[in-house]
């Protein structure tokens, strides 16, 4: 038998001197442990900011030829061997080390027919043991009844069991099917239920990595990389939710965003190419009474593709063109690419060759491939300088009063092949290589843009970015990217857009209508009503499709989605409460029912239902021509949002679903707040609110402030609870820290209608 090693005690970090590499397990949290292997990686990680190390009490003692580490929450137990197992404080095993061998899937193929096949136009996996073992790997067990989740929004269906993926970002313009093992975001955390009790896993690396969720073998999944060190964290909770608040603490949760963000917004490649087309679109939509927020530009607002620049051919008075929208009640969101024009009279092209900004071949020149503009130069954002030059740049748009930064191609994306992998990139001030800091690329960037806007608007940063890492949620939503007007990417959204949200990522939205090809009226019409509780509600398309603004296909697409638009802004006042509850539970807005009923096993892999926080269940209808579906509804009472039918959980209920119909129904003892019917989100406060009553018996916590700049954070906001018992309703102002109180608030009940008035003498609401 073999002899433990011996070990080294640092306050919360032991290092275990195993003969061919020293393993370090640190406590961070009772809930949270690092397992670390030094491979001689330097430099700090880019998901998590801060030392999130808590005081932790801890026993290390020996049992069973084996090392037991206990907190309150997990025990991790070592071997001679260095195997590492996790169980939680119930002595449930979560995540266990695989002792077996691999065996790789027999595909049937030899090597004479290999080249038959492939003659064929099909493609071998020709893949052996030491490709996925060359660096290092992780294996685990995989128990019978076990589900995985996360990994932010790759394809495919909400439990990622039997799947591969690589974590490598990548622009990938074709199809996006459930086989694509990577597109643009790399997020390394997964979830796992092992027979119902659940965990977490995130692997901290940026170097391209490899996760075989089990589709080798049932009996294992594991984690393989090119390069960098052994690092990741161990997440243990009592509940999925507690695993998901455990993971935002540790990377950090998305910040409360600006209200009027959470409203509708319209963009398309090519309308910014004109001035009076941007104009027409803003028209359109007030005339045809359609709520807006905002519309984006794409890059033809530019002058030849150069980042922070105008094209005064285009727009003589960008300054003015955007004042006269916002008088519209539209903000304005532009595009800007990490691609800088080679272009010697350019002055961010020459401010990157003077300050040395720029990434660099190996030989030491600036390294050059082409994207919009052409030949262009790749700011090095690894590089603090750097991100704080491109902040400064942001001004040049914020100068003009755009309200926003849409970041595009970050991943970084180029048209003249890929960038290889030894151009010399920078991390922090360190050189480094493309290979490694490639995933982190998109997430140094919108930290950027974060900071530019932060500094230079004094509001709420609204960046929306293609590319991401783990972490990117503390500066950035995130889209899914170039979708296509497919049935089957309508479909996937629900499971994309449910796992981004476990994974950190709650603001969160896909191309409505689709991005790429053509999309129909039936198409958009489901495709509105499936992402309406979506957080971020974008219809976007390419140049070159067909179009898809709410007037494309007349009536009846025109009215539904005028209906269905007019639904999102009376929820506003409800997904801003999720996000006010996120900042402190990192809880996603849109959930898969997986996450707020753990314990059902109907709903560990449903792709085709989600829930907007705990109380809404949304069934879209995301099959062609279909007009009735089976929803499952789990255990609770529920009530058809629509006609206030009543059903009994735990069953399946067939529910009609015309063209202009969204299955949606509430959860008794619910309160909804309602907000007003509006055109557009106003600055000005609101002076009454509505409360919808699901129930006789409940209570509800509603969040308010200004919806726009930090002030929130030094207590200026105001909390109210609505308590109902039996029928009974009292609405109480619990912190008062925002001076607009509503005035007056309606309680919608089943049969009656209530309203309370402010009464400043008493700070309280009377009938």
């Amino acid at each position: 038998m073999s002899t433990l090693p011996k070990y080294q005690q640092n306050q919360q970090t032991i290092t275990f001197d195993y003969p061919h590499r020293p393993l370090q397990l640190s406590i961070l949290t009772p809930s949270i442990i690092r397992v670390f292997a030094n491979r001689g990686e330097t430099g700090q990680s880019y998901a998590i900011e801060g030392d999130k190390q808590q005081p932790t009490d801890y026993d290390l003692t020996v049992v069973a030829h084996q090392y037991v580490l206990t907190t309150s929450d997990l025990t991790v137990k070592l071997d001679a061997d260095g195997h590492v197992d996790v169980y939680d404080a119930a002595g449930h095993a979560l995540i266990t080390d695989f002792r077996g061998e691999r065996h790789l899937l027999d595909k049937g193929v030899d090597k004479v027919h290999q080249k038959l096949v492939e003659a064929e136009g099909h493609s071998v996996t020709d893949v052996t043991i030491d490709d996925h073992a060359s660096y290092y790997q992780v294996v685990k067990e995989l128990a019978t009844d076990e589900h995985l989740y996360g990994l932010g929004d790759k394809t495919g269906y909400l439990d990622k069991r039997g799947f591969e993926y690589d974590n490598w970002n990548v622009d990938y313009p074709d199809p996006q099917l459930e086989i694509l093992p990577n597109i643009y975001k790399s997020i390394p955390v997964l979830l796992g239920l092992k027979n119902g009790h659940p965990y977490g896993l995130f692997f901290d690396n940026p170097y391209k990595s490899h996760l075989d969720l089990g589709k080798e073998s049932d009996h294992y999944y594991f984690y393989s990389a090119v390069a960098g060190n052994l690092d990741y964290y161990i997440l243990g909770g009592a509940t999925l939710k507690a695993i998901v608040t455990n993971y935002t603490y540790l990377t950090g949760r998305t910040p409360l965003p600006q209200k009027w963000t959470l409203g509708y917004q319209q963009s398309r490649w090519g309308y910014s190419a004109s001035q009076n087309e941007v104009q027409a679109i803003a028209d359109n939509l007030r005339e045809k009474d359609l709520p807006c927020d905002a519309i984006h530009f794409d890059v033809d607002y530019m002058r030849g593709y150069r980042v922070f620049t105008w094209d005064r051919a285009k727009y003589a008075d960008p300054a003015k063109f955007v004042a006269h929208l916002k008088q519209q009640g539209f903000k304005v969101i532009p595009i800007i690419d990490p691609g800088v024009k080679q272009d010697p009279d350019y002055a961010i092209y020459q401010a990157g060759l003077q300050h040395d900004y720029f990434v660099k071949t190996p030989a030491g020149e600036t390294y050059i491939n082409k994207v919009w503009p052409g030949n262009s130069a790749f700011p090095d954002f690894g590089r603090p300088a750097v991100r704080h030059w491109w902040a400064q740049n942001t001004k040049i748009l914020t100068d003009t009063g755009v309200a926003g930064i849409w970041n595009d191609m970050n991943e970084p994306a180029s048209f003249d092949g890929e960038i290889p992998l030894d151009t010399v990139f920078s991390d922090q001030n360190t050189p480094a290589t493309h290979q490694k800091m490639h995933n982190v690329y998109g997430h140094n960037m919108a930290q950027a843009t974060y900071a530019g806007l932060k500094e230079h608007q004094g509001t709420r940063p609204f960046v929306i970015t293609r590319a991401a890492y783990a972490g990117t949620q503390k500066y950035s939503t995130v889209w899914t990217g170039d979708n296509r007007s497919m049935w089957p990417h309508l479909q996937m959204m629900i499971p994309q857009l449910c796992n981004l949200g476990l994974s950190g990522f709650s603001f969160a939205g896909t191309d409505i209508g689709g991005f790429a090809s053509d999309s129909s009226a039936e198409l958009l019409t489901r495709w509105i009503e499936a992402a309406i509780f979506s957080p971020l509600l974008r219809n976007h398309a390419a140049m070159g499709t067909r179009h898809q603004e709410p007037w494309s296909f007349g009536e009846p697409t025109l009215s539904i989605y005028r209906r269905y638009l007019k639904l999102r802004y009376r929820f506003i006042p409800f997904l801003y409460d999720l996000f006010a509850d996120e900042t402190q539970t990192g809880l996603p807005i849109m959930r898969p029912l997986v996450l707020n009923y753990p314990d059902d096993q109907r709903v560990r892999d449903l792709n085709d239902e989600f829930m907007v926080g705990d109380s809404l269940l949304v069934a879209p209808i995301v099959q062609k021509s279909q007009t009735k579906r089976l929803v499952y509804l789990p255990a609770g009472d529920w009530i058809d949002f629509w006609n206030n039918q009543e059903y009994r959980g735990k069953q399946d209920v067939v529910v009609d679903a015309p063209l202009d119909k969204l299955p949606l129904f509430v959860k008794k003892g619910t309160v909804l707040p309602w907000g007003p019917a509006v055109s557009y989100i106003s600055d000005e406060p609101d002076t009454t609110m509505t409360f919808k009553l699901y129930g006789n018996t409940t209570s509800y916590q509603h969040y308010q402030d200004n919806g726009t700049d930090f002030a929130y954070q030094d207590g200026h906001y105001n909390r109210y609870t609505i308590s109902v018992t039996d029928g009974q309703v009292q609405v109480h102002l619990t912190h008062h820290g925002f001076e607009p109180v509503y005035q007056t608030v309606q309680l919608d009940l089943a049969d009656h209608q209530l309203l309370l008035h402010y009464d400043a003498a008493t700070a309280s609401y009377q009938a």
